[in-house]
């Protein structure tokens, strides 16, 4: 049976939600993702008010759309980061310049995520958990050991009253590997694991476009993370470098093709999506596979129908024979 095809809509926030999802139903999706900011879902609505999460549903159905997991990036991005004046943009606008504020939120927001999920019936929230250490990766002045050992151990203190919530609420927590989180490669997010004691609350949203450029092979990390992919993002990038562009980005911006490595849409980078499906297959993963659509240089309504496609094509599935089992004899 093909795994449900799905779309986040973050990168949609700006439309009303029963807009997009009827613009993401004609364009073939069998349900969304649903981002926890714009008009697609008040948390805070979702944990305490039943009847907007009926009302929630009733879009959901009136389009024929199913949802297995809310996204909370913003907020969760809110709750681990150092403050900057970027931070200003994710929370309330009466936080601006309060960094204290803004992080009070994020968790409150985050334990509010846990509750509006167990409401939708849904057993996953996808998001970010930020970062005390990010800043600092680039060793000068020089990071020390105790500075990474204490920004693990801040993470820890700030979400497990986070993760206590989903606990009660029976949903999971998929942090999304990504530069600007705690975990943003294979190693970190092997000691992310290892610092929360395994705790079976935390896992991961696979994404594969955040780890090609970064030079970590997708198809491995889901192999080896393989008991903690929770959610998968369906999402491409293409790395360019022509002797000129940097890995870092140059401070260009997104979609300009100087750059060394931009997102593209679904076929249209280099990463191996058929390995991919191999490992998803050989895990049993039977959830969602979530296109996240980012792609500047082109139409939104042309790559986010396209990327559907391109899922539905490429997601085959395992075999159920041995391929040589016909030349057994009787």
């Amino acid at each position: 049976m093909a795994r449900p095809v799905t779309i986040f809509t973050g990168q949609w926030a700006d439309l009303p939600f029963e807009v997009m999802c009827g613009k993401i139903k004609s364009f073939g999706y069998d349900g969304v993702e649903i981002a926890c900011w714009g008009d697609h879902m008040d948390v805070k609505k979702g944990a305490t008010d039943p009847a907007y999460i009926e009302g929630r549903k009733a879009i959901l159905a009136k389009h024929g759309l199913k949802c297995w997991a809310l996204g909370a990036h913003l907020p969760g991005q809110c709750v681990g980061d150092l403050w900057d004046p970027r931070l200003d943009g994710f929370a309330p606008s009466e936080y601006a310049g309060k960094p204290d504020k803004i992080r009070e939120w994020g968790i409150q927001e985050m334990k509010y995520a846990a509750q509006a999920a167990k409401n939708m019936g849904v057993k996953v929230v996808t998001g970010f958990m930020g970062s005390p250490v990010w800043k600092y990766w680039y060793s000068f002045p020089q990071t020390t050991e105790d500075m990474i050992n204490n920004a693990f151990k801040e993470i820890v203190k700030l979400w497990t009253p986070i993760l206590d919530e989903f606990d009660k609420c029976g949903v999971k927590f998929a942090l999304e590997v990504h530069p600007t989180e705690i975990a943003f490669d294979y190693y970190t997010a092997q000691r992310l694991l290892k610092e929360f004691n395994n705790r079976p609350t935390l896992g991961f949203n696979f994404d594969p476009s955040h780890l090609i450029w970064q030079g970590v092979t997708p198809h491995i990390f889901l192999r080896d993370f393989a008991s903690r992919i929770y959610h998968v993002h369906m999402k491409d990038a293409a790395v360019t470098l022509d002797g000129k562009a940097g890995i870092l980005g140059s401070h260009i911006a997104f979609g300009d093709t100087r750059r060394g490595w931009n997102f593209r849409s679904l076929g249209h980078g280099d990463v191996d999506f058929e390995n991919i499906i191999r490992e998803l297959n050989a895990m049993d993963y039977q959830g969602p596979l979530s296109v996240e659509w980012e792609d500047s240089g082109m139409e939104r309504e042309f790559g986010a129908r396209e990327a559907c496609e391109f899922v539905h094509k490429v997601d085959f599935a395992p075999s159920n024979v041995a391929f040589d089992d016909a030349m057994k004899k009787d």
